[in-house]
């Protein structure tokens, strides 16, 4: 599961709370040798790190006031000791009163999150083309969703012959693997069913915009229209 849906409320506080990176919010004052903020929620508290408009919930506990088990005494305690260890092993020692350097993102958490984030853009490509198929069998009109690089089109078309063909397309530059993800995730179509086109059923491609067909199979048309949105 991505680290971002899981069911703790400070977690789920932390992705709300910046989500608008243009917030302003309140600085951990105790700990001086990086920014944290401070995320507050219920008797839970947390601290996050922000790298590059990336924030990172790196620490967290809960809310003890007047005790040295409060999560924010807690920080700040364990920070002055973490100082202290590094000074006493080294030459060049820190000048700032605490050191939180352990608490942020190694090489693996990175490789975790750019891992997750390829799961939910592949959520989020499956959802927005059962959206596409489903609203494009209800009017055979192309319909789109824009994504943050591309846009993603679709429309489907019955012939006399009671076949149903089925157009993707895809403007904007996109690395192959990202087409081939695409195409994989259409429902009904087989994934060697796939035939470049050079233009869709009521227009010729714009540029930068490539294009595939299929046909779908029925039944699983009538699937994705009796399925409950």
């Amino acid at each position: 599961m991505p680290l971002d849906e899981t069911d703790h409320p400070i977690v789920a506080k932390a992705v709300e709370q910046f989500a608008d990176t243009k917030a302003k919010h309140e600085r951990i004052r105790a700990i001086d040798d990086q920014v944290l903020f401070k995320v507050k929620v219920q008797r839970w508290r947390g601290a996050v790190w922000i790298d590059a408009d990336l924030p990172w919930l790196v620490a967290a506990g809960k809310r003890e006031d007047g005790s040295g088990d409060d999560f924010y005494a807690k920080l700040e305690a364990e920070g002055k000791a973490a100082r202290a260890r590094h000074n006493a092993t080294h030459a060049e020692t820190l000048k700032t009163v605490t050191s939180t350097a352990h608490l942020l993102p190694t090489r693996e958490d990175h490789i975790r999150y750019r891992a997750e984030a390829g799961v939910r853009l592949v959520r989020r490509l499956r959802t927005t083309l059962l959206t596409l198929v489903r609203a494009s069998l209800r009017d055979g009109r192309e319909h789109a969703v824009d994504f943050d690089t591309f846009t993603l089109g679709l429309q489907v078309r019955a012939d006399d012959g009671h076949e149903t063909y089925l157009a993707v397309r895809i403007t904007g530059s996109v690395p192959p693997n990202l087409t081939t993800v695409i195409l994989r995730n259409v429902p009904g179509c087989e994934v060697e069913g796939w035939y470049p086109e050079y233009a869709l059923p009521e227009r010729e491609l714009l540029p930068a915009e490539q294009a595939w067909s299929n046909i779908m199979d029925p039944r699983a048309a009538a699937e994705v229209l009796n399925d409950v949105e």
